[in-house]
């Protein structure tokens, strides 16, 4: 019987991370695949078999995500790889082994990988991308309208700017991270208990 053995790369995080065939050819009941997006971009389409544990909900889970690590390999996913490099970090300081997935559901979706969805009641929510864009474009725009009656007031627009070039630098996002605790961004009632549920299953 031969053993095959998944290459894993390394990001400028150093945080280990896999393909998305890699991901897709690991079998489901040894992997669990933690999904750190906000309610909505889960809710929009995830890796199937993804458990949604928002970032800013990961310390809640830390002892389920413990306990899962001792018995399954753990993947964690976002949207394009920056927020599963964070929470790999902040599980490693934790004593949990995890690895990310490359590109995040945006390289798994390009390569024609299905995905789930898991439809939320109201309003659909714009993916936390786009809520970035929206907001840092619209900051940058109100700055620029109110410079031209207050010189000071480009200086808005100067500090999205510098926080936009520290972002890309950093490969981290604050304005992501503040958006993320929007109430529409936020787990519905119970939601973190299913959670809780499907790490202990």
């Amino acid at each position: 019987m031969s053993t095959t053995h998944t290459k894993t790369t390394k990001n400028p995080a150093n945080t280990a991370t896999l393909a998305p065939a890699e991901l897709k050819a690991r079998p489901a009941d040894g992997t669990l695949v933690v999904d750190v997006r906000t309610p909505a971009e889960y809710a929009s389409g995830h890796v199937p078999g993804a458990v949604n544990v928002p970032a800013e909900h990961l310390d809640d889970l830390l002892p389920d995500l413990r306990a899962a690590a001792e018995h399954r390999g753990i993947v964690v996913v976002c949207a394009a790889g920056q927020r599963s490099a964070t929470a790999c970090a902040r599980l490693a300081e934790a004593g949990v082994a995890a690895v990310g997935l490359a590109g995040g559901t945006q390289a798994w979706t390009a390569e024609g990988l299905a995905v789930d969805t898991a439809p939320r009641p109201g309003r659909a929510i714009w993916a936390m991308d786009r809520q970035v864009r929206f907001t840092a474009g619209s900051l940058v725009l109100l700055g620029i309208a109110l410079g031209r009656r207050a010189p000071k007031g480009r200086l808005l627009a100067a500090g999205v700017a510098s926080g936009l070039v520290y972002s890309g630098v950093s490969n981290t996002c604050g304005m992501a991270a503040l958006l993320g605790r929007l109430p529409f961004n936020r787990p519905e009632p119970g939601a973190l208990d299913t959670a809780r549920a499907a790490l202990r299953s």
